[in-house]
């Protein structure tokens, strides 16, 4: 089956770095298939109504679903006239992987703010997924070459990090995360390592108990179900090379705790994942750069990446099938 790519914001680089993912990759590769406005692509493009015609043209022509835009887009000026058709792209892309029609959803990124003007009722593409495939507890990874991530609280302050951060959270990511390395990443026996909350991991309770009262607790509730965890390790020690070799994701406590280390290795190359749907859902790390949208210099790295592990995750989905 297909990939199916979402338009993203139609004034940022999504369009343009479409364009280069299909050069890149038309192939050898899984093909994919783009909801959008076909207008909007420079390169060969036909037009399909199936996604199982994706496959038959992607070597010639890049194949686009048609969505209609409701004004004309302007690179780097977003217009949240245009947000149904971003809406509706996500839409169309998550009933299509739900159906059975495609592999998975590879998202381009979209202006949360724009949306918000339209009436978008959602935090982000994270969030609204969840919703449309009735998934309760969605979780984030960063994915690179060079590590794994998943932070347990999101995109919420610090303070209101450390409130929201319990057992019961700590043990439901993880198991969820558990689930996917061995479903979606064929990895039979996960390693999973939790970062400490406080400096030195707590230094024994010296410079703080959570390790103590919140993550270790987790950890013996996941050990009785099989699960392998290892920690609480110190944040600042456990991104070195060799401390990554010991574990196949790191479970950090809050956002900036799982995403600087990754963003520092391997900016180009990261992707974000959604674990615990019923789809297979990743997106290229990087928002729409409005700044640099129509003079064709973005780099479309992450995007081919994002491509590339929704490919490998919808082959070791459909081998466990």
């Amino acid at each position: 089956m297909p990939l199916a790519l979402t338009m993203g914001d139609p004034a940022g680089i999504g369009g343009e770095i479409a364009v280069k993912a299909w050069r890149a990759r038309r192939t050898g590769s899984r093909p994919f298939l783009v909801l959008d406005d076909p207008a909007r692509f420079d390169c060969p493009v036909r037009v399909i109504a199936d996604p199982a015609d994706a496959a038959g043209v992607f070597a010639h022509a890049l194949p686009v679903i048609p969505v209609a835009l409701s004004v004309p887009s302007r690179a780097g000026h977003p217009d949240s006239a245009n947000a149904p058709a971003v809406i509706a792209s996500i839409e169309r892309a998550a009933a299509m992987a739900m159906a059975g029609r495609v592999g998975a959803v590879v998202t381009n990124p979209i202006s949360k703010a724009t949306l918000y003007d339209a009436g978008f009722a959602y935090p982000g593409h994270t969030e609204f997924l969840a919703a449309l495939t009735g998934a309760p507890r969605p979780v984030m990874m960063l994915a690179s070459p060079m590590l794994r991530v998943v932070p347990v609280t999101i995109h919420v302050s610090l303070r209101s990090a450390l409130e929201l951060l319990t057992v019961a959270e700590i043990v439901e990511t993880v198991r969820i995360t558990a689930m996917a390395l061995r479903r979606d990443f064929a990895i039979a026996a996960p390693r999973i390592a939790l970062a400490g909350l406080n400096p030195h991991a707590g230094e024994g309770g010296a410079l703080g108990t959570e390790e103590q009262t919140i993550i270790a607790p987790a950890m013996d509730i996941l050990r009785a179900e099989g699960i392998g965890v290892t920690g609480p390790w110190p944040a600042d020690t456990m991104f070195t090379p060799d401390a990554r070799e010991n574990y196949d994701v790191a479970v950090c406590m809050y956002h900036d705790q799982a995403l600087i280390p990754i963003k520092t290795l391997d900016m180009r190359h990261g992707v974000n994942v959604t674990l615990g749907l019923p789809i297979i859902r990743t997106s290229p790390d990087h928002g729409t750069a409005f700044g640099i949208a129509g003079q064709g210099i973005a780099d479309p790295s992450s995007l081919i990446a994002a491509l590339d592990l929704a490919a490998e995750l919808a082959a070791s989905r459909e081998h466990a099938a």
